[in-house]
């Protein structure tokens, strides 16, 4: 977990408050599986209801892009390599372990959602949401969003089919609704 990043804790208060019980990852330096080196994710969380998860937490701002010119659009990219240190953490730490890429959107204070939008919070002042996409699906579907820079994203129709409230994942996998 980077200190710096007000999207982490914030994400971690928000598992603690959930009751899950949530081991921040230090990325000081850079982590090995085997002989070769893997990402390392930021928390490893054990749902109330027994839920394993590998989480890495993609903080976003909504909406995007410069003050000047708001984009009403719920951002989804992350690095190519993302997707491939959860798989591998999630099947090195065991059966059961998934992996799951947390998008947790800053809401600008202009912005109103309804107040029983599922997992909305607050946390040091401000407003975020939490959404979840497991790993598997989110490689399945993901396209290159820029090559030079070597990040991946989702069209927006499959982000909208694929995305969940983080609560979602906090359910042990048979009991995930679908």
């Amino acid at each position: 977990m980077k200190s710096d990043n007000h999207y982490e804790p914030a994400f971690e208060a928000f598992l603690r408050g959930r009751g899950a019980a949530v081991m921040p990852v230090v990325e000081a330096r850079r982590s090995y599986l085997d002989a070769s080196e893997v990402k390392s994710p930021d928390f490893l969380v054990i749902g109330p209801a027994g839920a394993r998860l590998v989480v890495d937490v993609k903080g976003r701002k909504f909406p995007c892009g410069h003050a000047e010119r708001p984009r009403m659009v719920w951002e989804c990219w992350c690095d190519g390599d993302d997707p491939d240190g959860l798989r591998r953490w999630a099947a090195r730490l065991g059966p059961g372990y998934r992996g799951v890429l947390a998008f947790v959107y800053h809401i600008a204070p202009a912005v109103e959602l309804p107040p029983d939008t599922p997992d909305l919070f607050t946390h040091a002042g401000r407003t975020y949401l939490a959404r979840g996409v497991e790993v598997c699906d989110y490689t399945e579907h993901a396209r290159p969003r820029s090559p030079r820079w070597g990040t991946i994203d989702l069209p927006a129709a499959t982000f909208r089919r694929l995305v969940r409230p983080f609560t979602a994942f906090l359910t042990a996998p048979e009991e995930v609704p679908a």
